[in-house]
């Protein structure tokens, strides 16, 4: 069985602080895909984060400081890392990382991404709308070469029942018809000769409701009276999909504002 973690860690530093590492020694992912690791390459360095809980850390870290930036923990070695995905404007927000395990039977990416939050303002919606717009061919590229399973921050919540409050947030970003829209299309076979992405958790977990919730505001009581949403997920290519076995979100310690979710695929490395 293979283990794959995602996490928002909402900084690096942070989540350890929290206590990150010593589930990770309990919990033994294979991999683990990190998101906002809000850090710099010398920072990791000096805190001795290239490894973590016996997994070599791979990165692509945002230019700016303290801002984004994506990496995926593994147990395996990769037979190629690919940082990035767009060669201009993203990539330098640090937003895409992707190792690929090759073998004569299979070739396999596992891809750790942060997809832009438009909740800041409407700069920041139109350059979400610009990844997205970008980001959809580029999947549809990918998935013609090999198997993949995304993990990340994806920062839309695709149905009602992805988070609580779904009547007052129609108009706010994460929730709104054109970002949801895209995620049915991605997971949809609207376009023909394209084979739909699978979200793994709703594939095992088809019809819960608020046990499901990855991301909880830090306004009010928002995770004490479990007042979530769903933003990070597994989307996986069918073949791996379909080898997808169980599902679990880890609350029981807080790292961040997100919290890890877990998915054994009956497949090794």
């Amino acid at each position: 069985m293979f283990h794959l973690t995602s996490l928002n860690l909402n900084g690096i530093r942070s989540a350890i602080n929290k206590g990150l590492e010593g589930w990770l020694e309990e919990a033994r992912p294979d991999c683990m895909c990190v998101q906002e690791v809000k850090a710099q390459q010398a920072d990791i360095d000096k805190a001795g984060l290239g490894e973590l809980a016996g997994m070599q850390g791979h990165f692509q870290l945002a230019q700016k400081k303290g801002y984004s930036g994506v990496g995926i923990y593994t147990r395996h070695t990769p037979s190629e890392v690919i940082l990035g995905w767009d060669r201009s404007e993203f990539d330098s927000e640090g937003r895409y990382i992707e190792l690929r395990f090759d073998t004569p039977a299979r070739k396999l990416s596992i891809i750790s991404a942060y997809f832009p939050s438009g909740s800041s303002g409407e700069e920041r919606q139109l350059a979400k709308y610009r990844f997205l717009d970008g980001f959809f061919p580029w999947l549809h590229a990918l998935q013609q070469e090999r198997d993949f399973i995304l993990c990340g921050d994806i920062n839309i919540a695709h149905q009602q029942i992805d988070l609580k409050n779904w009547r007052s947030n129609q108009k706010n970003s994460g929730f709104l018809p054109e970002e949801r829209a895209w995620m049915t299309r991605l997971l949809s076979d609207q376009d023909n000769g394209r084979t739909p992405l699978v979200d793994v958790y709703r594939l095992l977990q088809p019809e819960t409701t608020d046990a499901c919730y990855t991301w909880w505001s830090n306004r009010g009581q928002a995770y004490a009276k479990n007042v979530g949403w769903r933003l990070d997920y597994h989307l996986a290519t069918p073949a791996l999909a379909a080898l997808a076995r169980t599902e679990h979100i880890y609350k029981a310690q807080k790292f961040s504002d997100h919290a890890p979710l877990t998915v054994g695929y009956d497949f090794s490395l």
